[in-house]
């Protein structure tokens, strides 16, 4: 691959492409996901020059998608209301995941809860939780994704935790209490 075989490259293009994109999406590229995994490919292709032989290339690839995402929304004096159209337009892949265990678990109802808490955290925080939990990255590599050291993943997504349990369960208080007043 590093002596420019493009037809190894091109397999690694189809492994990791839907990840990518799913990446790109899920940290706020939205309908963007795409020109920027293309982008992050691009660009991945010419550095490997500076890819460290025996490093896991997903993080590393997913590294510059990270990047990427993120000089979509620097240009950009509108940053935070493209963020929410971006998150907006990711809640689908969220919700609609047939494949998801966790869909097996929760109900719809509860996965809207848990989109709608996510949109509420600040960006920082739902990266995280979106690299940890929505993306199945492991520590270390959510550190190399994000550009953090591994405390500040943990630190942040014990925040994000935390502040995202306390949205659920105060939205599911005030559920239970609608359900009464409809009652009584």
């Amino acid at each position: 691959m590093r002596g420019g075989d493009r037809d190894a490259y091109a397999e690694l293009v189809n492994r990791h492409a839907p990840v990518a994109i799913r990446t790109a999406a899920l940290l706020g590229a939205g309908g963007e996901a795409e020109d920027v995994v293309q982008e992050a490919f691009v660009k991945a292709y010419a550095a490997l020059d500076r890819f460290l032989p025996g490093a896991p290339f997903r993080s590393w690839l997913l590294r510059i998608v990270a990047n990427e995402t993120h000089n979509l929304h620097r240009a950009s004096g509108r940053r935070m209301a493209r963020e929410r159209r971006a998150w907006e337009q990711s809640q689908p892949l969220l919700l609609a995941r047939p494949d998801d265990p966790a869909e097996a678990l929760l109900s719809l109802e509860r996965q809207s809860a848990l989109v709608r808490g996510l949109a509420r955290l600040s960006p920082e925080h739902r990266q995280v939780v979106t690299c940890r939990y929505l993306l199945d990255l492991d520590e270390a590599e959510t550190a190399a994704v994000l550009g953090w050291p591994r405390g500040t993943v943990k630190s942040r997504l014990r925040r994000a935790l935390i502040k995202l349990g306390d949205m659920l369960d105060t939205e599911a208080s005030r559920d239970r209490a609608r359900e009464v007043k409809q009652r009584g």
